[in-house]
């Protein structure tokens, strides 16, 4: 998902996340946390759409450090779409919403978006740039995104 925003912008973004979970769940089966899964992983998208895709520069390369990229998935993993996720459980699971209801929700949620994080962070650290080339010339020779 962030891989697709970062070639092509944030509102691709946003719609590989939504989609890409939305047709998942048909395979892993839709429930409560289908819209909440589909805001946070395009939420996901539109971040790093925000942040690598630079329309005003043709061949922008600030996704060429690998290790940059590998912080910011983990950091966006970590920080905004494994909290969301959390938001999801809080509201759907609990029959009364506390301080310590929460606490403990997004305390148990840590590991979990520690180890999504880890795995995102690896997978655009390792994945992220020679993609990302294939993409780009992709977008130039066959004209994607282009306003003529």
């Amino acid at each position: 998902v962030m891989i697709a925003g970062i070639a092509f912008g944030a509102e691709a973004g946003v719609l590989t996340g939504a989609i890409s979970a939305f047709a998942s769940n048909f395979f892993f089966s839709q429930g409560p946390w289908t819209p909440w899964q589909m805001m946070a992983y395009g939420a996901g998208g539109f971040l790093a759409g925000l942040l690598f895709c630079r329309r005003d520069v043709m061949f922008f390369r600030g996704w060429k450090n690998r290790i940059f990229l590998g912080i910011f998935g983990f950091l966006a993993i970590l920080l905004v779409v494994g909290p969301l996720l959390d938001c999801c459980t809080l509201f759907t699971t609990g029959t009364k919403i506390t301080w310590k209801f929460t606490v403990a929700v997004f305390s148990v949620g840590v590991v979990h978006n520690l180890q999504h994080g880890l795995a995102c962070g690896a997978t655009l650290l390792l994945l992220g740039a020679p993609l990302l080339e294939k993409l780009n010339r992709l977008k130039v020779k066959y004209g994607v995104l282009d306003a003529d």
